[in-house]
């Protein structure tokens, strides 16, 4: 069975590409599956940092929803370019997959104010941290929900 482009926010991915904020990967740079496994590993670290280190927590949870985000990438032939970086895979996911990954947009603004205090006290609490992981685990399991849905990008 051969699987078409995944069509829903197609137009914003081909701008990022233009933009070369994203790019086309091949080999086994383009598996998803690799990354979603790592974003397990991630968000069970994070899950047991909550209460003793909730800052740790917090972003090890962003970075095991950014992994699972990009698995979704790889699995179609993409990654962020150092010029899109992070942000750049916000847009993507939630261009093609919907409300559902907004999430991540808000775990990222929320990591971004924790590695980037404006005051030395601005820290994650444990009930924050928490959530966090919870987030993290709601991405990671949508996202292996649609891996197997996915075929490469259509590469010029």
């Amino acid at each position: 069975m051969t699987m078409s482009r995944w069509q829903t926010g197609e137009a914003e991915v081909e701008q990022l590409i233009r933009r070369r904020e994203l790019e086309y990967v091949m080999g086994s740079a383009a598996a998803g599956a690799p990354l979603l496994v790592h974003a397990r590993k991630t968000v069970a670290t994070a899950d047991g940092l909550v209460q003793a280190d909730a800052y740790s927590a917090h972003v090890l949870a962003y970075d095991a929803a950014r992994f699972a985000c990009n698995a979704l990438l790889a699995q179609q032939g993409m990654r962020a370019t150092t010029d899109g970086g992070h942000y750049a895979v916000e847009r993507a996911v939630r261009a093609q997959f919907g409300e559902g990954f907004r999430p991540f947009a808000d775990l990222r603004r929320r990591r971004n104010e924790l590695e980037y205090p404006r005051m030395p006290a601005d820290t994650a609490t444990a009930d924050e941290a928490q959530q966090a992981v919870e987030i993290a685990q709601r991405l990671i399991t949508a996202a292996d929900r649609l891996l197997g849905q996915l075929s490469f990008f259509a590469q010029p």
